[in-house]
């Protein structure tokens, strides 16, 4: 008697394309809400990245993955510097032009992700 529980690897590549999918969208998900809960769920986010980011290697995927890892670092050093610049009022622009750099990345992203193109 056969068994014929084994999933086909079409079905099989394509259930694990679409769950690390899912994940991305989670961690996109995490970085919008940062925006407005404070910096922990990008916390949160950056570690799944790189908890993850392995798995997502050779896959349409890992660009989403080396573009949120990029968005976090470089929005990063940018509050740094912005927050030093602070005391001369510079600050404040770059703070806004961070701010809005920061949403340009989230939102190219996950449209990116919803069309199940790479990101660039």
């Amino acid at each position: 008697m056969e068994n014929n529980t084994q999933v086909p690897t079409t079905q099989a590549s394509t259930e694990e394309i679409n769950a690390k999918r899912r994940l991305t969208m989670v961690i996109y998900g995490l970085y919008a809400l940062s925006l407005f809960m404070g910096g922990l769920p990008s916390i949160v986010a950056i570690i799944m990245n790189y908890v993850k980011r392995d798995d997502m290697r050779g896959t349409w995927l890992e660009s989403h993955f080396e573009w949120q890892i990029k968005t976090f670092w470089w929005t990063l050093l940018g509050g740094v510097i912005s927050a030093l610049l602070l005391m001369i009022g510079v600050g404040f622009i770059l703070l806004a032009a961070v701010g809005i750099w920061y949403i340009y990345r989230i939102v190219k992203g996950f449209l990116r992700l919803n069309d199940n193109q790479a990101v660039s």
